[in-house]
This record gives structure tokens, sequence and C-alpha cells, in this order.
């Protein structure tokens, strides 16, 4: 699966999670509803996680692109 692909998924993820935890909020406080909620935003956090990891990923994947074209063989260490 392409990076971009990971990204899709997990934007769509987050995007479900945004609206469960809407509801969640709207709903009564309740020890279900705070149940839901906390599952809600945990997924919504793993999908944060995630579409950061894929796109440093990718940065990373397009630096190293960048370097082997310019014939950058090593990248020099910062001080």
């Amino acid at each position: 699966m392409t990076m971009s692909r990971h990204v899709e998924e997990a934007a769509e993820r987050l995007k479900i999670a945004a609206r469960q935890i809407a509801l969640a909020r709207e709903g009564p406080d309740n020890v279900q509803n705070q149940r839901a909620w906390l599952e809600a935003l945990t997924v919504y956090c793993e999908a944060l996680a995630d579409i950061h990891t894929y796109n440093s990923e990718s940065i990373h994947e397009k630096l190293h692109a960048l370097a082997g074209r310019v014939g950058l063989r090593k990248f020099p260490s910062t001080p």
C-alpha cells in the first residue's frame, strides 16, 4: 500500500472518530457515554499519530530522492 493511501485511511479514521467524539459530548453524562468518548478519543489520537508518522516517512523518502539527484551520498551531521 502506498504512503498516500495510508495517510488517506488514517484521515478517514480521524474524521469518523471526530464525529463519534462530538456525539458522545452531546449525550448524557453517564459511564457508557464517557466510555464511548474515551474510545473515540483513543482512535482519534492513534489516527493522528499515524498521519504524523506516514507524513514524516514520506518527507524522509523525498529528501533521500533529492539527495540522490544532487549526488549527495551522505547527509552532513548537525553540530
